[in-house]
């Protein structure tokens, strides 16, 4: 049966990665891949277009989608507009509107790029860990939001931090499962010495815990957390947290791979159904120079295979020439060290394509 991807390429280097990720799709097609691919706006992109960041059509696509790889969205650009008509809205409307709640950010550290890490080789040598950050709920969603004038005539900005139970128990079902079936460690990351909100986290999360009597569950404060993450980041399997805890630590997980180019991302509804993106943003400085690192987006493409698609075998193949490439030397500016063979976006697309 033929599969549906929506491409949603956005703004920035979104366009020059997502061309890279097709390519490889195409390179599968010829080995058995039965998928059509729906191209739509959203982001800057799709504002300057429609006029909006999320366009009906956009949101319509997606839905009759089997799963949906998105490039990135946002650029200075755009920075002016009013806050609903940010880039940004567009992905956060669709996250809600298909109810995308589980967020999976892998931090895995290629052998090949151990001394592009942030840290010494030591610390990081092996590193594979998982985030997975609830999406759809938090102070990201909650209301009341705004900005009012106070009798004084004082501006007050203001966002509310809310959970319900239920959406706890749904992200934390998610983590526990993942951890089952790597290596059965599951931390919680919480603020509950301050926030309400996050002490019903950590009770609801102890309690689900016992219905995984095959999975260790620890707690752990955000600042920690963080803390731990650059002093010994090999101590996580799969790391569960709110939405907000989970945007900052993963793309402080990111770091210690030696680029934010490598990393994948989805985001799945209660059904499989699933999002990728890179984690690594619009990039609006290089945009347009052929200087971008598509391996995130390319390996997005392999996480889409494996979570939505069901095609584990071809994920793999992916993951494997993504090997092949960084063995045979070939490096992005993000990733370039001395020795090393420096190539575009273009030509990393193709070399691993030619690896497949």
């Amino acid at each position: 049966m033929t599969k549906r991807i929506a491409i949603l390429s956005g703004d920035g280097i979104g366009p020059e990665i997502i061309a890279e990720a097709i390519k490889v799709l195409e390179r599968l097609q010829l080995y058995g891949l039965d998928i059509e691919l729906n191209h739509s706006l959203i982001g800057g992109a799709a504002y300057d277009e429609t006029g909006t960041p999320l366009p009906d059509e956009t949101l319509a696509i997606s839905q009759e989608a089997d799963g949906i790889l998105l490039g990135a969205v946002g650029g200075y650009k755009w920075d002016g507009l009013d806050i609903n008509m940010r880039p940004e809205r567009g992905l956060l409307g669709i996250r809600s509107f298909l109810d995308l709640f589980a967020n999976l950010r892998p931090a895995i550290l290629y052998p090949q790029l151990e001394n592009a890490s942030s840290l010494k080789p030591e610390f990081v040598r092996g590193l594979d860990l998982m985030i997975v950050r609830e999406l759809t709920g938090g102070i990201y969603f909650g209301e009341p939001r705004g900005i009012r004038i106070l009798s004084n005539g004082e501006k007050e900005g203001f966002n509310t931090l809310v959970y319900k139970e239920s959406e706890i128990i749904r992200i934390g079902k998610v983590a526990f499962n993942i951890a089952q079936k790597r290596r059965g460690h599951v931390c919680s990351v919480d603020k509950a010495n301050v926030l309400e909100c996050t002490k019903l986290w950590r009770d609801t999360m102890t309690k689900l815990s016992k219905n995984y009597v095959n999975v260790r569950l620890n707690h752990m404060y955000v600042d920690n957390a963080a803390m731990q993450l650059i002093c010994a980041p090999k101590q996580f399997d799969v790391i569960v947290t709110t939405n907000m805890f989970g945007d900052i630590l993963s793309d402080c997980a990111a770091t210690l791979t030696g680029s934010i180019g490598m990393l994948p991302s989805a985001s799945l509804d209660n059904n499989g159904k699933g999002m990728y993106e890179p984690i690594h943003g619009s990039a609006p400085d290089i945009a347009g120079r052929n200087v971008a690192n598509p391996l995130a987006a390319i390996l997005s493409v392999a996480m889409m295979l494996r979570y939505t698609l069901g095609h584990p075998q071809m994920a793999d193949l992916i993951e494997k020439a993504v090997n092949v490439v960084l063995d045979e030397g070939f490096r992005t500016v993000d990733i370039y060290s001395e020795g090393m063979t420096k190539v575009s976006t273009h030509e990393m697309g193709d070399a691993v394509v030619a690896a497949l």
